[in-house]
């Protein structure tokens, strides 16, 4: 019997939807080319339009922040397992991997940071570890951050603290910052994660 493929899940920022970040499978595909991509919406609708969130950033503020994180994870845990249970991967972390833009990534490492998905790797985007402690990440999962050094709306400083944080808990965590780039994923970025992410996954 053939080992299940690999599964990679796109997760994506704040008022967007699974389909945004559908594209970059056409440049993560090739280079991990046993893995099913799936780039699910988040549970909540957007507060200001059309479009979905994974926790609300109305009135938020660094004091409420991670409290709004931590009571997203029961909507942020069911999107993961349905379809982690939908391609026969539930107890086989191992052969997943997540990769989060913005809201997207700041829920993706507090998946991992709190022990909650140890996961082959995570590949996090313009990202902030900003969960409540106390942290306890499973050991064995690869961190990517990359963040444009000109990001308006979450500073590149916020994944420079998160490297550091998650290297203090022992995680093995890449860090990238890009010189001039916004809050986006550029080509270079969108290339980093697939090398990254192909070797993780195997």
């Amino acid at each position: 019997m053939s080992a299940p493929a690999k599964l990679v899940i796109l997760l994506h920022g704040v008022g967007s939807n699974g389909a945004g970040l559908a594209p970059l499978t056409g440049v993560l595909r090739p280079a991990i080319p046993a893995a099913n991509f799936v780039s699910p919406d988040a549970p909540l609708p957007f507060d200001h339009g059309p479009g979905r969130q994974w926790f609300s950033v109305t009135g938020i503020t660094e004091g409420n922040r991670s409290a709004r994180i931590a009571a997203a994870r029961a909507g942020f845990d069911a999107t993961l397992a349905a379809i982690i249970d939908a391609h026969g991967l539930t107890g086989r972390l191992d052969s997943v991997a997540l990769l989060g833009f913005s809201q997207g990534s700041i829920m993706a490492l507090d998946a991992v940071a709190t022990g909650r998905w140890q996961v082959a790797a995570v590949a996090a985007f313009s990202g902030r570890l900003a969960s409540p402690p106390p942290l306890a990440p499973l050991l064995g999962t690869k961190v990517l951050l990359v963040h444009g050094a000109a990001d308006p709306v979450i500073p590149a400083s916020d994944s420079t603290r998160a490297a550091g944080t998650l290297r203090g808990l022992g995680m093995d965590v890449a860090l990238h910052i890009q010189p001039g780039l916004g809050h986006t994923i550029s080509a270079d970025g969108a290339a980093l994660a697939a090398r990254f992410l192909g070797e993780a996954l195997g």
